[in-house]
């Protein structure tokens, strides 16, 4: 009998609102803002020396939150550019949301902003038909190569549209999460289907070696608060059980002991910590920033 058990991406609303519940119940943003404040000023320190205007590509922006923050640096460090932000994101929910979040901003001005509805795949496939290549001073991939087919590809793709001083700024889990725990365990018994595929900050160096390419790695610390997921029934702790497995409704149409064995595996210590009666999830990111 098929598994009733379908992946979260073939529904794209309910990703989108178990992506919010787990960005309001985790520090994953805190996190990446603190390392936009701490580190990012030296990432970008060379990549528009001299240039009237700096090209930026966000490969799958989402809502633009962590967009405008970086947005914001590279403004700052160069104060008289021009900066062109080129904007994938295949969600038409996240896009409108960028909008919105582009237009209440203040501090914007010098900055053009593009959005193309597509993924990494479809926009790559669309610069190959049209026979382009078009070459950006700074792309960012944050969080978002769990979503495309084949991942070294898709690397050295992008990579090889970065300009001479150029930087490719890369976020993933780490691979010193709770992710990596619970996804190299029960990874294989969750619905898949070519949507997505586990990836984590500990993956990437071997694909990198392998490419030849020169890098610099950084961990983050965050946690995400999952302590209603344990209660029968709660619809947001039911949501963020659909993001930690990337299952649709993984709380009513996992078979009982997958969900037993999932539920027993999130309160240990590989995956969580149990703090004043909450269950904290390992949800540190790793950030790979790939020279170019």
């Amino acid at each position: 009998m098929a598994s009733p058990m379908r992946n979260l991406l073939t529904d794209l609303d309910r990703y989108v609102q178990s992506f919010r519940v787990f960005l309001e119940r985790s520090t994953e943003h805190q996190s990446m803002q603190g390392f936009v404040e701490r580190h990012l000023p030296d990432v970008i320190a060379s990549i528009g020396n001299g240039k009237p205007t700096i090209n930026v590509l966000s490969v799958g922006g989402g809502a633009g939150e962590m967009d405008l923050q970086i947005l914001s640096k590279i403004r700052a460090r160069y104060p008289g550019a021009t900066i062109n932000n080129d904007v994938i994101e295949p969600s038409a929910d996240q896009i409108s949301k960028y909008k919105e979040r582009v237009a209440q901003a203040s501090n914007l001005e010098n900055i053009k902003f593009a959005w193309h509805k597509e993924t990494a795949d479809e926009y790559e496939s669309r610069m190959n038909a049209e026979k382009k290549t078009k070459k950006w001073d700074f792309i960012h991939m944050i969080q978002m190569l769990y979503y495309v087919k084949d991942i070294p590809a898709t690397v050295r793709y992008f990579h090889s549209l970065l300009e001479s001083q150029g930087k490719l700024l890369i976020i993933l889990v780490s691979g010193k999460s709770g992710w990596e725990t619970l996804w190299k365990k029960y990874g294989s018994s969750f619905p898949l289907e070519d949507l997505c595929c586990y990836v984590s900050s500990g993956d990437l160096p071997r694909m990198l070696d392998s490419a030849g390419l020169k890098y610099q790695l950084y961990e983050l610390p965050s946690h995400l608060d999952i302590t209603s997921c344990f209660t029968e029934g709660d619809k947001d702790g039911e949501l963020l059980l659909d993001f930690l497995t990337e299952t649709l409704d993984f709380a009513k149409t996992a078979p009982p002991e997958l969900k037993r064995q999932v539920m027993e595996e999130l309160r240990k210590p590989g995956c969580s910590e149990i703090r004043d009666g909450k269950v904290f999830f390992n949800n540190s990111q790793g950030v790979i920033v790939v020279e170019p």
